[in-house]
């Protein structure tokens, strides 16, 4: 059987049109193999690279392409071997889509892919399903549905705990913390949620990445930095994210929360670097209306200086960095 695997490092260094390219060659060689190992449906590595693939997207704000990875995923209805690849992907795929565009109506009423898949078998990969549900319903104030999605979370923690799968139990609880941060954030309780938020960004920057995500469906400390944000608090909320770029260089959101942050501050060179950083990785076909309201604040702005991004002291990897040209 040959090893067709995800490129990791171009998605871990944010380099995206590079690791869409890969990524698209990694699931075309999945297809292929499946075809002339005559499997009855597709290979569990071309689902495995959807995910790395839909992340990619994602950070280009590409959205019309990782809409139709989703899009394909709901057509798949056989996958062999049924590995906890296949079952990440069906859940994941979905969770960074919503999770990423801020749709929350949809995160709220996501639903488990594939009618008679063993989901049972697979608690942490359930996991990204319940936590996308109580984010969604947090920020669509549904305490009594939060509440319920947190209680799921709870569980499959506890059974992945009883199965002595420390790792995985470990991600849960993340998701746990995290959703406790947001869930005291909806009812007022700020310090509360902040102490919590930290702490889960604190235990998620100590812990190893699982070689079958390319990142997590929303990076905490990235959260972190929303939550501040709301707070009106945007040197820390830019602290946050510039901590994050560090981990998760060129992630889309995170370059445009480090940009309205470091705007909402006064520190307008900073502003401008970042939003400059997110327009030289988008891609070409973006239409996410974040990146309107970033030319329209560029445009506004008079002749910005020769300053490059590492003299601004901006966080994370700019293409120039990693061997571009910055426009």
């Amino acid at each position: 059987m040959p090893c067709i695997c995800p490129h990791i490092s171009l998605l871990r260094l944010g380099i995206w049109p590079e690791a869409v390219a890969s990524n698209l060659a990694s699931v075309a060689a999945a297809r292929c193999y499946a075809e002339q190992a005559g499997l009855k449906g597709h290979w569990d590595e071309e689902l495995h690279g959807l995910d790395y693939l839909m992340y990619a997207y994602l950070q280009q704000g590409d959205n019309a392409s990782a809409r139709r990875q989703w899009t394909y995923l709901n057509s798949i209805t056989a996958v062999e071997p049924t590995t906890f690849k296949v079952a990440y992907a069906y859940a994941a795929i979905p969770a960074r889509y919503v999770l990423e565009n801020r749709q929350w109506e949809d995160a709220a009423g996501l639903q488990l892919h594939g009618a008679g898949f063993p989901w049972e078998k697979f608690p942490w990969q359930q996991a990204i399903f319940h936590f996308a549900r109580l984010l969604g319903a947090v920020h669509t104030d549904n305490r009594a549905a939060a509440q319920a999605e947190w209680q799921a979370l709870h569980r499959l923690e506890t059974i992945l705990t009883q199965q002595k799968d420390a790792y995985k139990a470990q991600q849960v609880h993340i998701q746990l913390t995290t959703g406790a941060a947001w869930m005291r954030w909806q009812e007022g309780k700020a310090d509360e949620a902040v102490a919590l938020m930290n702490r889960a960004a604190a235990l998620e920057d100590s812990t190893e990445k699982h070689p079958v995500t390319p990142s997590e469906v929303l990076p905490a400390r990235e959260l972190l930095g929303d939550m501040l944000l709301e707070m009106n608090r945007p040197a820390d909320a830019l602290a946050a994210y510039e901590a994050n770029l560090q981990i998760h260089p060129n992630r889309y959101n995170g370059l445009y929360g480090a940009g309205r942050a470091a705007e909402r501050a006064g520190n307008v060179g900073k502003a401008r670097g970042y939003y400059r950083q997110l327009l030289s990785v988008a891609a070409a076909s973006a239409t996410r209306p974040e990146l309107t309201a970033i030319r329209q604040f560029l445009r506004s702005q008079p002749p910005p200086s020769r300053n490059t991004s590492n003299s601004l002291g901006l966080g994370g990897k700019s293409r120039s960095a990693l061997g571009y040209q910055v426009d």
